[in-house]
């Protein structure tokens, strides 16, 4: 048996799951005054050699704004509070804690303002072994040296402002809390008023600093807030009013080292490669993979996304979202459907009452393909983006883009939102789950080529799309698959199909660079594994009733083998771009961990009984 996934090419990043095709070349198309100024912004941000030729001048003119920087010998000791304003609304930089709104989890969805602690890219964690750690703090003072230099400090002096910030930062992340820690105390949030919070940590100017961030709401000292760590802002405020007393540069510096570090994207090559030489050293210190080296279109499309969102998701939809392939995929994931139901009347370890529960679960679901409602309206396409005015350098049409996207967010949340927000762009490969809504998210960039097309054989959809339909289909029942959260159901079988499933992937070699827990990536391996065992029930099923199925003239491939590869192919991706965090398994244990489960891979692959690909016991879990 000679599959393996590594056979299977990876997805092109260059492919229509993404706008640059249309930014890159619009065409013959009658641009629009929102359209036009996306594409300008993609064009100004491709422009290394305008970007260059600024250097550093846009970034110096910037702190100029916020005093100055005794760095350079020139420095004006302006209000605290003042220049934390600025910081947080103008350019994007939160140093000492986030604010943001998000939706109340329960219906009307109405906004709510959380303040959490800052994000520090840099974890200084003394729990760390003490020689990673001193080559930590060594590599992160270097970087800081090197940006106080590139903007135009003598070495030692920039040393010396570089140690200043690494001892703030130190201190303020000994004040930090762990998530853990908060959930065994039981206290994930604590709701206080703007007032409340004023006199639990005094040195933030609260309602000043508040209102400016979410214009244009209305703010009042008995608005409410949602706090994680009151502990965190406390001390935080007492060590900040400390050193105003004392010691004002030391806050300087750390601000402004950490507004150049959050402005690095916009910023000359110098600066980026500054940042992606710090962030590689430190994956290395903690033995996790490089990144991957990724072209400058890449982040421009980012960029430009982010900040055009509605405009270039009516594009793309428009482009690469027809009525015939969403009336195909429509039909693709109905069949899916179908299969998941056939799955619940048969699980052996389900209650009759719980299983009745899950079928009307199931009979309620939403989806959601392609785009958000609000982007198929046709005035998202024309948004005028009248607030943005862009140059006479990238950097301060970054920061335009960052301010406007700040408002719509903002204004997005102020107004009646009677359906689901959408997590992600549509030109992402994306697919989900919302809990709250009760929704399952399908994105028109995942049902492109490689994942689907309706000219493509149907082993190819089913194996692919198919497969990541009927995951995303069990998102909706992982809450069985929990402790305690299936009492009615027979857990002895349960705990017997969740074990098995644990050592099944226990038995694979694990990827260099690679770090793996079975336990935190047992509901997805579970998933993955009754995804591809649904998809292909759904395409058998399919297989039998029509008849005439394509195959692909230059793979010696029978459309099951086919089916199989589709699925592979997907799943296949470097593993340096999987995220620590990422709750999925190391894609080559996606592809494995399945297959191996599959009695039909084998069977259609001529896999040995026995091996490691076909092992002579199967978990039987959905």
């Amino acid at each position: 048996m000679r599959f393996s996934s590594s056979i299977c090419p990876c997805p092109s990043t260059h492919s229509l799951s993404s706008p640059v095709s249309f930014l890159e070349d619009p065409g013959s198309w009658q641009l629009r005054s929102g359209e036009e100024k996306a594409f300008q912004f993609y064009k100004s941000c491709m422009d290394t050699d305008a970007i260059e030729a600024s250097g550093a001048g846009p970034l110096i003119q910037i702190i100029e704004k916020l005093g100055g920087w005794n760095i350079s010998g020139n420095w004006t000791s302006l209000d605290f509070n003042q220049n934390l304003k600025l910081l947080m609304s103008q350019y994007g930089h939160f140093p000492f804690f986030r604010a943001y709104l998000r939706p109340h989890p329960a219906p009307p969805h109405t906004p709510v303002i959380q303040i959490d602690q800052p994000e520090f890219e840099i974890l200084l964690q003394q729990e760390q072994e003490q020689k990673v750690y001193a080559q930590i703090l060594r590599e992160y003072v270097t970087y800081l040296n090197r940006l106080g230099t590139l903007l135009g400090s003598k070495p030692q002096e920039a040393e010396q402002h570089a140690s200043w910030s690494i001892v703030f930062t130190s201190w303020l992340f000994q004040f930090l809390r762990p998530q853990q820690q908060q959930q065994g105390q039981d206290k994930l949030f604590h709701v206080v008023t703007i007032d409340e919070l004023q006199e639990m940590a005094p040195a933030i100017d609260w309602l000043s600093c508040l209102q400016a961030i979410f214009t244009p709401m209305t703010l009042s000292p008995s608005q409410t807030l949602v706090v994680h760590d009151l502990d965190y802002l406390r001390n935080m405020s007492q060590l900040v009013e400390e050193r105003l007393l004392n010691h004002r540069e030391t806050i300087q510096s750390y601000m402004i080292f950490g507004l150049v570090d959050t402005l690095s994207p916009a910023l000359d090559t110098k600066f980026q490669e500054a940042r992606r030489e710090l962030i590689q050293k430190l994956r290395k210190l903690k033995e996790q993979p490089p990144l991957p080296d990724y072209p400058r279109w890449v982040k421009c499309v980012e960029h430009t996304g982010a900040f055009f969102e509605p405009t270039l998701a009516a594009l793309f939809v428009r482009e690469a979202f027809g009525p015939s392939i969403q009336s195909a995929a429509m039909e693709l994931f109905a069949e899916i459907k179908d299969a998941v139901i056939i799955r619940l009347k048969k699980l052996s370890w389900i209650s009759e009452e719980t299983r009745k529960e899950a079928l009307n679960k199931l009979s309620q679901l939403q989806v959601e393909m392609g785009a958000p409602k609000r982007v198929l309206k046709p005035e998202m396409v024309t948004q005028e983006y009248s607030d943005i005015q862009l140059g006479p350098s990238f950097l301060q049409s970054y920061l335009n883009c960052v301010r406007s996207l700040q408002a719509r967010n903002v204004q997005s949340f102020l107004q009646p939102f009677p359906y689901h927000r959408w997590q992600k762009s549509p030109w992402e490969v994306n697919a989900y789950y919302s809990i709250s809504d009760h929704v399952v998210v399908f994105s028109a960039g995942l049902l492109q080529p490689p994942f689907f097309h309706p000219g493509y054989p149907r082993a190819v959809n089913f194996g692919a799309a198919g497969s990541i339909m009927a995951h995303k289909l069990l998102h909706i029942f992982y809450q069985l698959l929990l402790p305690g959260g299936c009492p009615a159901c027979d857990t002895h079988a349960l705990q017997e199909a969740l074990l098995c499933l644990e050592r099944h992937y226990a038995a694979f070699p694990l990827p260099s660079m690679s770090s793996f827990n079975g336990s935190h990536t047992l509901l997805e391996n579970a998933g993955d594994i009754g995804g591809v065992a649904i998809a292909f029930q759904a395409y058998s099923k399919r297989i039998v009733e029509h008849t005439g199925e394509l195959t692909l003239p230059n793979l010696d491939l029978s459309p099951y083998q086919l089916f199989f590869r589709s699925y592979a192919q997907v799943m296949c991706r470097e593993l340096s771009s999987q995220d620590p965090q990422d709750p999925h398994s190391p894609p080559s244990l996606r592809v494995h961990g399945p297959l191996s489960n599959t009695p039909d891979f084998a069977k259609h692959f001529h896999c040995p009984r026995g091996t490691l690909l076909n092992p002579s016991a199967h978990c039987k879990l959905w």
